[in-house]
């Protein structure tokens, strides 16, 4: 469907984020629709598919409660009819979601809270048919809601974990993600830095460990500042290992990269770590996204760490 309707469907865990996104959707110029039941998503593509439409770009947010199952397939059928579509999933450790639903005080949607406990109450028996699974505490409803939408994370071009992002910083990723996408709107290369001391990004598809070049935190002059530093990026680029490194890389994603595309998928993230995020991986993912750059690749660069 090129030059056609962009569609975007806005998923993940209750409290990761999804109505910022939306808003940031909202903002780069989407139509945005809130809970639209996905066995009507077929009817909104026909609709705006339509000769004279005027919705160009729409963004679908979906919930979790009923419409799981049929969201995935209506993902599918979307893809099936080559529609521009686009899923972003949305996550966050447990342990941050817990934090979240303390502070704002709101219910997560599959917790029963100080119901009746349905199963020791005759469940079976109680419940109306094809009723939604429930959870007795917030921990575990967002485990079981981390399982209800396993099959949707895995229909997704993208995740974002929004773990350790505020507002604003979501806000920034979803505008990386949506924005203006250049002369490939095929796929989206993105290269991030990060530190293995904070976690793998979930998002990754590549990951490249950095941490056996060696490393400017134990040279004085130079453990205060970061990768993006001149300093620091030519003492980690001039260190043999990083040139070796570097001519095996970069063969290997211009490789791979075309391949990627030629299947169909909408983003890719190259995530390369060292221990703390700030040094080694910031200046090589510096020089990888230079060096794609160059050879015609559309991408962007992000240093999810380096301020810790």
């Amino acid at each position: 469907m090129a030059g056609g309707p962009e569609f975007a469907i806005v998923a993940g865990l209750s409290g990761a984020g999804r109505s910022t996104a939306a808003d940031a959707l909202e903002d780069l110029g989407w139509f945005v629709i809130d809970n639209l039941p996905p066995h009507l998503i077929g009817d909104v593509a026909d609709m705006v598919a339509r000769p004279g439409a005027r919705l160009r770009r729409v963004a679908l947010v979906a919930g979790t409660r009923e419409y799981r199952e049929d969201l995935v397939t209506a993902i599918e059928q979307l893809r099936e009819r080559n529609a521009a579509v686009r899923v972003v999933y949305l996550d966050a450790p447990t342990e941050v979601l817990v934090r979240r639903y303390d502070d704002t005080r709101r219910r997560h949607p599959l917790h029963t809270g100080d119901l009746p406990n349905l199963a020791e109450a005759g469940a079976d028996a109680a419940a109306p048919p094809n009723a939604e699974p429930v959870a007795e505490s917030v921990i575990d409803a967002i485990e079981l809601e981390r399982e209800l939408l396993a099959d949707v994370r895995d229909t997704a071009d993208v995740v974002i974990d929004t773990g350790d992002l505020n507002v604003h910083e979501l806000r920034d990723r979803v505008h990386d993600e949506f924005g203006a996408t250049g002369d490939d709107p095929g796929m989206r290369t993105a290269v991030m830095s990060f530190g293995y001391k904070h976690g793998v990004p979930r998002e990754a598809d590549l990951v490249f460990d950095c941490r056996f070049l060696p490393n400017p935190h134990w040279v004085p002059e130079l453990r205060p500042y970061t990768g993006l530093h001149p300093g620091v990026r030519d003492w980690v680029l001039g260190q043999g290992a990083t040139a070796a490194f570097l001519e095996h890389l970069m063969p290997m994603l211009e490789s791979l990269l075309p391949s990627y595309r030629s299947e169909g998928k909408s983003y890719l993230t190259i995530a390369l770590g060292c221990t703390g995020g700030r040094h080694r991986s910031v200046a090589l993912a510096e020089q990888v996204t230079r060096l794609l750059a160059e050879r015609g690749h559309d991408l962007h660069c992000r240093h999810r760490d380096i301020a810790r």
